[in-house]
């Protein structure tokens, strides 16, 4: 199988033996798990803030999916880990502006806990 991994410093650099993302086939593209990590810093943004929290999640998806010409019209499923699903409306209200139009196929789930406390991680795979 064709495999390839993808790389820009605009996301966070991985925080364990995972790549940002992985192009298959050439065709698809398996975005890891995003959280609010601002690549900049390293530094979590927006604690306890999940509209902020889920603002930086977006951008460091929309960073990756740029390093390989792509944008959210190419996003085909996304997976959404809430700590809280209290928080699921505030957090769908910022994923939405993403998604205007045909939005992806979603699974949203609440967690016990994510890496580093965050509220908020999102994956998704894109298509060519």
């Amino acid at each position: 199988m064709e495999k390839r991994v993808v790389y820009t410093s605009l996301a966070p650099s991985p925080v364990g033996p995972y790549s940002q993302a992985i192009v298959a086939k050439g065709e698809f593209i398996f975005v890891a798990g995003q959280i609010p990590i601002n690549p900049e810093t390293g530094e979590i943004v927006g604690e306890g803030d999940i509209v902020a929290q889920t603002r930086q999640v977006m951008r460091n998806i929309g960073a990756i999916l740029k390093q390989e010409g792509l944008g959210w019209e190419n996003v085909v499923k996304t997976g959404v880990f809430l700590q809280d699903l209290n928080d699921f409306a505030a957090m769908n209200e910022v994923y939405s502006q993403y998604f205007p139009s045909s939005p992806p196929a979603r699974s949203c789930v609440q967690v016990a806990r994510l890496p580093k406390d965050v509220l908020v991680e999102i994956e998704c795979i894109a298509v060519r």
